[in-house]
Order: structure tokens, then C-alpha cells, then sequence
């Protein structure tokens, strides 16, 4: 297999960014940049750790960032799976990159920055939704923040439900773990509970 081994080897492959590439980057939210991050209710937050790295859906019922202040946004941790993936990557090392999506647009916005987990009362106490708080808010300090018209999301066609997979031919969540569990876990019993489980756990 041919590997490519140097920075410069890729730039003789690619040649350099455009004009536009370079210059939608900024250090802090634009009133442009606003409008995405307020309109994006689910991202991908990747992390790294000394285990190696991780990425996280992570999803809230309005958009996924708040704005703290222009060099500043929060991602309320709301509950999950307790791996805490994460989470254990920004204590350890707080580089942190995020790829937020808008339902029916192929454009993606993009945050790179250091993070923190704060449990500071005043910052979880502003995410209360029916009832329940976040455990810990992510801050996320902005080094640069950016578009990118994502042809890959063109090509996926994701947003055509035409496009979609059967989802009858896909694994279900109990369906793996019984088999990753040598049917320790019973996975018809899972799937039966799952949709009251994660209804009553959401917040």
C-alpha cells in the first residue's frame, strides 16, 4: 500500500485551500456564525484522551451550543450512557473539535477549541428542562469557528427520505448486545424497553 507520509507530499496531491477556504474563518461568534450555531440542534463533539479519540453525538430539543460570549459557548450534558467517553477526554485534554448540523441544509458549521467540564451551579441551573438539570455543562472556548459547504453531506443525500435505508434490515440495539453478550442480555426484552426507558431517562 502507497502511504502518503508528509504535509508536503499532500499538498503536491491537493494543491492549496482557495481564497474562500481561508478567509470564512473567525476567532469568535460572527452575527452570521450566530444564526447557524442558533439554528443547529444536534453536532458531533470529537475529543482526544490518551486512550486515543472519540466522537459523541450529542443532540438538546433547540440547538445543541449556547453562546456565553463571543469566544465562548456551553453544551449542556445532558444524561446518557455514563461512559462519559467524553467527558474523561476534556479533563485530560481539553482539544475539542465540533461539527454542528441543520436539518435540511448541506452546509455544516464548525468549531474547533478547548474545552472544560464545569459543574458550577449557576451554569446548570440556566439548562433546567421539566424539572431536570444537566450533571455538568462542557464550556467550549473558541479558537476558530467556520463553514464548510459539505459536499459530503450532498452526496450522502441524507435529508431525501427517498435515500434511506430499510431500517427492517438493520441490527436493533438489543440485537447487538445480545450477540456481543453470548445472549447474556436478553435483546427482544431491551428493545421492548427501550422506548419507555429512554422517554422517562431524556432529562
Amino acid at each position: 500500500m502507497q502511504v502518503v507520509s508528509s504535509v508536503e507530499e499532500l499538498e503536491q496531491i491537493y494543491g492549496t485551500p482557495g481564497a474562500a477556504s481561508l478567509r470564512k474563518v473567525a476567532d469568535r461568534i460572527t452575527p452570521q456564525y450566530r444564526k447557524l450555531i442558533e439554528a443547529s440542534p444536534l453536532c458531533a463533539l470529537a475529543t482526544v484522551g490518551p486512550e486515543g479519540v472519540d466522537a459523541s453525538p450529542r443532540g438538546d430539543i433547540k440547538n445543541v451550543l449556547y453562546e456565553l460570549d463571543d469566544k465562548t459557548v456551553l453544551m449542556p450534558d445532558w444524561r446518557g450512557n455514563n461512559r462519559m467517553d467524553s467527558l474523561r477526554n476534556i479533563v485530560r485534554d481539553g482539544r475539542v473539535a465540533v461539527m454542528l448540523m441543520t436539518a435540511g441544509s448541506n452546509m455544516v458549521t464548525r468549531i474547533n477549541g478547548c474545552a472544560q467540564v464545569s459543574v458550577d451551579a449557576d451554569l446548570i441551573d440556566r439548562f433546567e428542562e421539566r424539572g431536570a438539570r444537566p450533571r455538568s455543562v462542557i464550556v467550549i472556548h473558541i479558537t476558530e469557528i467556520y463553514f464548510q459547504c459539505a459536499r459530503a453531506v450532498k452526496r450522502a443525500d441524507i435529508w431525501n427520505a427517498d435515500s434511506w435505508p430499510n431500517l427492517n434490515n438493520l441490527p436493533t440495539a438489543g440485537q447487538i448486545l445480545e450477540e456481543m453478550s453470548n445472549q447474556e442480555i436478553d435483546g427482544s426484552e431491551y428493545d421492548h424497553e427501550w422506548p419507555r426507558r429512554a422517554k422517562d431517562t431524556m432529562w
